[in-house]
C-alpha cells in the first residue's frame, strides 16, 4: 500500500468519526459546538494530510526497484532515461514513494537504524565501503531483497566491468561485497 492510499484511509477514517459527531451535535442543535467540532475536524485534515510521513510497503518497493533491472550504470545519475550510479538507484527507487534517503553514499555514514545482517529484511539498505577496501567510509549502496534466514541478496547498481547496471547479487556468493561490507540501515518508513 503506498503513502498516498494509506493517508488516504487514514483521513477517511478520521472523517467517518468525525461526521458522526458532528450529526449527532446537529441533532442536538448546539449551535457553538458544532462549530467547535468541525473546525476540529479540519483542523484533524489538515495536520494529518501536512505531516503524514511517507511510507512504502516492502514488497512494492522492492517490485518497483525490479522493474529496472538491467537498466545501465552512469556516474552520477539517478534516472531510468540516463542510467543510475548506485546511491541514485537507491536515491530514485525510495523517491517514487515520497521517502528521503541520501542521494550520496557516503551520506549512509550516519544514517537510518544498524540491523545486524542476519536480520535484514526486503526494503533495509546495505552499504559497503568504495573500491578500495582500506578505506571504511561507505562508497556503495543498494536495497535488500532477501528476508531474515534467507541467503541475503540485494539489488544495486554496478559499475563493473562483468555486470554493469541494475543486477541482482548474493552477499555470501560474493567475496568482493564480503570483505567491502559496512553495514545494513533500516529506513523507518518502509513497511514489513
Amino acid at each position: 500500500m503506498c503513502s498516498f492510499v494509506h493517508t488516504s484511509w487514514l483521513i477517511g477514517k478520521v472523517c467517518g468519526k468525525v461526521l458522526f459527531m458532528l450529526i449527532v451535535y446537529r441533532l442536538i442543535n448546539n449551535r457553538f459546538t458544532y462549530i467547535y467540532i468541525m473546525r476540529l475536524a479540519l483542523s484533524i485534515i489538515l495536520y494529518l494530510s501536512l505531516f503524514n510521513n511517507a511510507s512504502a510497503q516492502a514488497d512494492s518497493l522492492i517490485a518497483f526497484a525490479k522493474k529496472h533491472l538491467g537498466t545501465k550504470y552512469c556516474y552520477a545519475n539517478c534516472t531510468p532515461q540516463k542510467g543510475f550510479d548506485c546511491s541514485g538507484f537507491v536515491y530514485y527507487v525510495f523517491g517514487h514513494f515520497n521517502i528521503k534517503v541520501p542521494r550520496a553514499s557516503m551520506d549512509y555514514e550516519k544514517q537510518g537504524k544498524i540491523i545486524h545482517p542476519d536480520s535484514a529484511r526486503p526494503g533495509d539498505i546495505i552499504v559497503f565501503t568504495g573500491t578500495n577496501v582500506k578505506v571504511r567510509k561507505p562508497g556503495h549502496v543498494g536495497i535488500v531483497l532477501s528476508h531474515p534466514g534467507e541467503e541475503m541478496k540485494f539489488i544495486h547498481s554496478s559499475s563493473g566491468k562483468k555486470a554493469n547496471g541494475i543486477i541482482i547479487t548474493s552477499y555470501s556468493s560474493s567475496p568482493y561485497y564480503k570483505k567491502r561490507f559496512i553495514k545494513v540501515v533500516r529506513i523507518d518508513a518502509v513497511i514489513p
